[in-house]
């Protein structure tokens, strides 16, 4: 029950998170905005969440959903290139797999 609660505030998370990768610098709200996010984060994290690592990984059907496969320089064939959305453990179980780029 609990993972189904938790399932629904992930975009909610993913918004933030967007949001604050393009955050203006020199607006005085956007500290605001941060504390907000930190505090989202570290309630989800009291409650057991867990971000997939996975960027620069070895594919894992278990814990990932690729969405892409392409050549990329630099790095092995079936390794983790870049991660679109995160993916999240909720103690040892998936509730969301990271959805990732994988190089082929």
């Amino acid at each position: 029950a609990v993972g189904n609660i938790i399932k629904r505030y992930l975009p909610i998370l993913d918004d933030m998170e967007r949001a604050l990768a393009a955050r203006p610098t020199d607006l005085p709200w956007v500290e605001g905005v941060e504390l907000i996010y930190r505090k989202l984060q570290s309630i989800l994290e009291a409650e057991g969440l867990k971000r997939i690592e996975a960027e620069g990984q070895i594919f894992d059907p278990n814990f990932h959903e690729a969405i892409q496969q392409e050549p990329c320089d630099g790095y092995e064939s079936g390794q983790v290139i870049a991660v679109v959305r995160n993916g999240y453990l909720l103690g040892e179980r998936v509730i969301r797999p990271a959805m990732v780029r994988v190089a082929k």
